[in-house]
């Protein structure tokens, strides 16, 4: 029997897609809106992806700050501009550019308060908490949808961080391999890079992609959702 219930809108849309000449070379730019959220996301990719295997991937959150002035208080930039370096390189892959995940998901102004507080000699961890946010307020379905449309067989996922690894295979997204992706280390982000490192558990060099044992925080909620707040 046909149901009158009205039909879930889709996780994603797809939108006007154009020639993008770079530095790097050519790729393709599209956008992809996410109705449940207003908010219009972008792949950055070259080659062609549907079918294929182990395709290089990058999840990438929007950094006005890092990736348009090129700040030297975080490696968003540098990690940005190797991606496509890396895809130029290889002929295939696709950077998914997350908008609206300013400061792990806290908005740009939010952002800006959390750096007056870590020039107060706060980390990044506990000036989000400070100011009332989780460690990660980031949500990848609309990633993962944005991925499944593009229909890669399987990725590899160019990235520091193991809960984005995590969150992207729990959402039935194949990632056969987690590519070491650190970049744009500098005196100025040195502590930064520390804090990711020690409390947030990300991967700046060669070690396996696994959950750090020594994370100070929970996962009250899935990776879908973001992260809790830290543990007591």
């Amino acid at each position: 029997m046909k149901s009158d219930a009205p039909a879930l809108p889709p996780p994603v849309e797809a939108g006007p897609s154009v020639r993008l000449p770079t530095l790097h070379g050519e790729f393709e730019l599209q956008t992809w809106t996410d109705p449940r959220a207003s908010v219009e996301h972008l792949t950055i990719r070259m080659g062609e992806l549907a079918g294929a295997k182990g395709v290089l991937v990058r999840v990438h959150s929007e950094c006005l700050t890092g990736d348009l002035l090129g700040s030297l208080r975080c490696d968003c930039g540098p990690q940005l501009q190797l991606a496509l370096q890396r895809i130029a390189e290889a002929g295939r892959g696709a950077v998914v550019y997350m908008r609206g995940q300013e400061g792990r998901g806290i908005d740009l102004a939010q952002k800006l308060s959390a750096y007056a507080l870590q020039d107060q000699d706060l980390d990044t961890v506990d000036a989000n908490l400070a100011l009332g946010h989780p460690v990660d307020a980031r949500r990848y379905e609309a990633a993962t949808a944005i991925l499944k449309a593009l229909c890669a067989t399987s990725i590899r996922l160019m990235s520091t961080n193991p809960l984005k690894l995590l969150a992207l295979r729990e959402q039935g997204i194949t990632v056969v391999e987690r590519e070491l992706h650190a970049a744009g280390s500098h005196p100025e982000n040195a502590g930064y890079l520390a804090t990711k490192r020690e409390r947030l558990g990300h991967l700046l060099s060669g070690e396996p992609a696994l959950l750090a044992r020594s994370t100070p925080y929970r996962r009250n909620r899935s990776p879908a959702d973001g992260l809790g707040e830290r543990a007591a």
